[in-house]
């Protein structure tokens, strides 16, 4: 039977916070917070955490979530993806869910879903922002996308672009780095050599539209907080603490 999983791929080591998936914030581990948003999506059948490290995999467990171990020579979350969707001949769809995303929308979720699901023309799926913040804008940490008139990216990148010649003529779009894909799409970006648009920006999504992929976007009109720093980390700990 055709399945839709959410598999969120979580590593312990990180340059900028060590340990972020068990970081604990009013009780529950960012892994935690992250999986119980998933479980808040309609319209997956199953949700996965994908590991490398023993102490994500026993506190995935000791929730009550549903996790598997992976190699330790991944370097990338699709590649960590991939070896958990391939173990499972029945996942059809697969939403990539970064355990570092503790206040994504479940509704977001669910329109990647209907997105890879229902669109013929989607391979993959993604979630795009306007941002009108020009420190936004030039952050090369916020990528940014064009897309054309039905929604499909164009083009990602660091830059700001379009490159304004003409203000106020276009919007500018920031990405979110959560991603829809048919397993067939998911297996082919993952088995492609790296290609060089995504070798000059360090973008993994490149490689996917530099050989043919179409890339379908939702514009959504929340700010993610993804946590990346200890700065990050901080601001999440205090929408929590307003919230509880």
């Amino acid at each position: 039977m055709s399945k839709t999983a959410i598999i969120i791929p979580a590593r312990y080591g990180s340059s900028r916070l060590e340990g972020k998936p068990l970081i604990v914030v009013e009780g529950k581990t960012i892994i935690q917070w992250v999986y119980e948003k998933a479980q808040q999506a309609k319209l997956a059948d199953l949700i996965i955490v994908a590991t490398d490290d023993e102490r994500i995999f026993n506190t995935v467990k000791s929730f009550g979530g549903n996790v598997e171990m992976t190699s330790k020579e991944h370097k990338c979350g699709s590649d960590r993806i991939k070896e958990v969707v391939m173990r499972h001949p029945e996942i059809s769809f697969i939403i990539n869910l970064q355990g570092d995303e503790p206040l994504i929308k479940p509704e977001s979720i669910d329109e990647l879903i209907n997105h890879v699901k229902n669109d013929e023309k989607a391979d993959i799926a993604t979630l795009i922002r306007i941002i009108d913040d020009e420190m936004e804008c030039q952050n090369p940490n916020l990528v940014k996308c064009v897309v054309d008139n039905s929604g499909f990216a164009m083009y990602f990148s660091r830059s700001k672009i379009p490159f304004e010649r003409n203000s106020g003529k276009a919007p500018i779009y920031g990405h979110l780095g959560i991603y829809g894909y048919k397993r067939d799409a998911l297996i082919k970006m993952t088995e492609l050599p790296q290609s060089s648009y995504e070798m000059a920006e360090s973008l993994e999504q490149l490689r996917a539209l530099q050989n043919g992929l179409r890339i379908k976007t939702s514009v959504v009109d929340f700010v993610p907080v993804g946590i990346d720093t200890a700065q990050d980390l901080e601001h999440f700990k205090k929408i929590i603490s307003k919230a509880v």
